[in-house]
Order: structure tokens, then C-alpha cells, then sequence
């Protein structure tokens, strides 16, 4: 499907656009566009990669104009250009809105007007049940989504959403700090040793939002039935991977914005989920403002829970050894570093 397409990728220069051009550069594609406000990462890509196919767009998804310039004559968007961090979204929450919402609808607007095939726009599980700024944001992003895809047909451009748990190892996540406190001999300080949290890798998010191109209708969410592990658990592995099982934990508490477990999907989005074998589908709420279905009908979802990291499968140490193995972003660290057991 991408063979001689066009492909553009909003805050491409991320873990996830990088995760992404490990996929596609290689293939039948004709052009990777990568848009992002980051002129040194863009520079520090295109030394990286050194592939024509490859080209760099600096602009900001809140300016229209550039979003133009970037967009036209693309067959597919991956929008992952985002504020995700939840202290800097707590400071400045209209930042959040201006880049996360407002330039969400700037990028669907654009897509739809120069007539874009597919657009897969990335979420988090912090929209759901929201208690910060950057999971309210992104909630509200995801709410766009669905709202604009009411106005358009499947044949003109396809709107969807994939939305993530944990990206293990994703630029500003919390192994990365944890190998660097382990390397280091510091504390290694975590929130709350029974938090709870999804873990995933970069290269399921990719192929999330690949199932979801694949797969999606206008408004659809796609999520991956993701397992979880303990912070507890993680740092244990870790520690025991790296050989420094005498080193120090020491918990500070929950943060402000933090959540003991996160969700993937309400109780209200699992009455309607689809079960797609690995991932479930929640198809868009196409009620129009006739109240009365509104007020006059409803559902009964007494029964149902919500798809949580406490009800979902836990990962065993072995387990969880495993999926940080198979991590290409912290392969190195690994190497040098790390005690293989019985994987040398």
C-alpha cells in the first residue's frame, strides 16, 4: 500500500518517526516527509539516515501555512507531534491546547482540504479518565478527531486513532532514567512501587498504527491489548539485568498529574469494542444532536469494566526481561553494560 506514496510524519524527528523510518526507509516508498519544529534533530536525522527518499520540513503544526507546504501532494499522515510531557502540560496547559488540540485540527483540516487518503492520529492512555493537562488534551484531540471524521466519507480521507500505552524506552520515559541511575550508582526513585502501567515497544506502536491503516473506518480508536508490569517488578529486572541487585530503591511518592494505573478503554468504549484478536477497535459514536437519543436511550454497562494495567495480563521478571531485550533503543546500554544471563 505505500509502494511510490508519500508519506509525512508530524513531530517526525520523535522516537516514533525514528521507530518508523526503521520500517519503511528500505521499502517501496517514495518519500518520507518529516515535519517538526527541531531544526538540530532534523539536521542530526538527515546525517543519520543519508536517504533521498527522506526529506525535512521545519514548521509547527500550530501555523497553518506551514502544515501547507509540508502536506501537499501527501498520500498518508502519521500525526505524532504532541506535547506529552505531563509537569510542562501542568505549567502551561494552554500550551497543550494550542499544540495538542488546536494543531490537531489544524492537521485534519489541511489533510481534508488537499484531500489526504489516511490520516492515523496518536493518543495515549492518559486521555482516558484524564486527571492532567497533557491527558485532558489529548482527550480533547481525540474528540476532534472523531468530530471532523463525522463530515467526511470513507472515500475521500480516512481519519483514525491509535491510542498508547507505555512506549518502553521512548525519549523522556522512565527507563531510560532508570538505567541511567543504575549505571550511575545513584537511588533509583520511583512513585510507588504497586503502579501499575501498559508497556509496549516502539515497534508495536508502529505496528498499531499500521493495523490501524489497515483496518480503520473515520472516526475508529485502535488499541493494542497490551500486558502490564508493577514499577516495582521493572525496576527489579533491571536491576538484577544490570547486575547492581544491592542497589538502592527509594519511592518519593506518587507526582502530581500520576495515576496509580492507566487505562486503555472506559467501561462505556468496551460495550462497543470490537475484538480484533490482538487489538480492539471502538468505533466512532455517530448519534447526531437529535436529544432524545441523548436522554431517552441508554445502555446498560453494569457489568462491564474498564481495560486497565490492574486487570489487564501482568508480566512475570522473565517476561519483562524479555521485552527489554528485544529493545533496539536500549540495545547498547544493554551490551555494555548489562549481565545476559542466559542469553549470552
Amino acid at each position: 500500500m505505500f509502494n511510490n506514496k508519500i508519506l509525512l510524519i508530524t513531530g517526525g524527528t520523535g522516537s516514533f518517526g525514528n521507530a518508523v523510518l526503521r520500517s519503511f526507509l528500505n521499502t517501496d516508498i517514495k518519500e518520507i516527509r518529516i515535519f517538526s519544529r527541531d531544526e538540530l534533530k532534523q539536521d542530526n536525522m538527515r546525517k543519520k539516515y543519508n536517504n533521498d527518499k527522506l526529506k525535512f520540513y521545519i514548521g509547527d503544526v500550530r501555523d497553518v501555512n506551514s502544515l501547507e507546504d509540508a502536506i501537499k501532494g501527501v498520500d498518508y499522515i502519521f500525526h505524532a507531534a504532541a506535547l506529552k510531557q505531563v509537569p510542562s502540560c501542568e505549567f502551561y496547559p494552554m500550551q497543550a491546547v494550542a499544540t495538542n488540540i488546536i494543531g490537531t485540527e489544524n492537521v485534519l483540516n489541511t489533510s481534508i482540504r488537499y484531500k489526504v487518503e489516511k490520516v492515523i492520529v496518536l493518543s495515549t492512555d492518559k486521555a482516558v479518565y484524564p486527571i492532567n493537562a497533557m491527558g485532558i488534551s489529548k482527550a480533547m484531540m481525540e474528540k476532534v478527531m472523531i468530530a471532523k471524521s463525522r463530515n467526511i466519507n470513507d472515500d475521500e480521507t480516512i481519519i483514525c486513532c491509535t491510542r498508547y500505552g507505555n512506549v518502553m524506552a521512548s525519549r523522556g520515559s522512565v527507563i531510560p532514567l532508570f538505567i541511567e541511575q543504575i549505571k550511575n550508582n545513584k537511588e533509583i526513585t520511583i512513585t510507588d512501587p504497586n503502579m501499575t502501567r501498559f508497556m509496549m515497544s516502539l515497534d508495536e506502536a508502529v505496528d498499531l498504527v499500521m493495523f490501524a491503516f489497515k483496518n480503520g473506518k473515520n472516526g475508529d480508536v485502535f488499541v493494542q491489548k497490551s500486558p502490564a508490569v508493577t514499577i516495582e517488578l521493572l525496576v527489579n529486572t533491571l536491576k538484577n539485568i544490570f547486575n547492581k541487585s544491592e542497589q538502592i530503591i527509594k519511592v518519593i511518592g506518587t507526582r502530581h498529574g500520576e495515576k496509580l494505573y492507566e487505562t486503555l478503554l472506559t467501561r462505556e468504549e468496551m460495550v462497543h469494542a470490537v475484538d480484533m484478536d490482538e487489538y480492539y477497535r471502538i468505533p466512532a459514536d455517530t448519534r447526531d444532536l437529535n436529544y432524545h437519543k441523548f436522554y431517552e436511550e441508554g445502555e446498560d454497562i453494569r457489568e462491564v469494566e474498564d481495560y486497565n494495567s490492574h486487570n489487564t495480563k501482568r508480566l512475570s521478571e522473565d517476561e519483562m526481561k524479555e521485552m527489554l531485550f528485544s529493545l533496539k533503543e536500549i540495545e547498547e546500554d544493554l551490551k555494555k553494560f548489562a549481565i545476559r544471563g542466559e542469553k549470552q
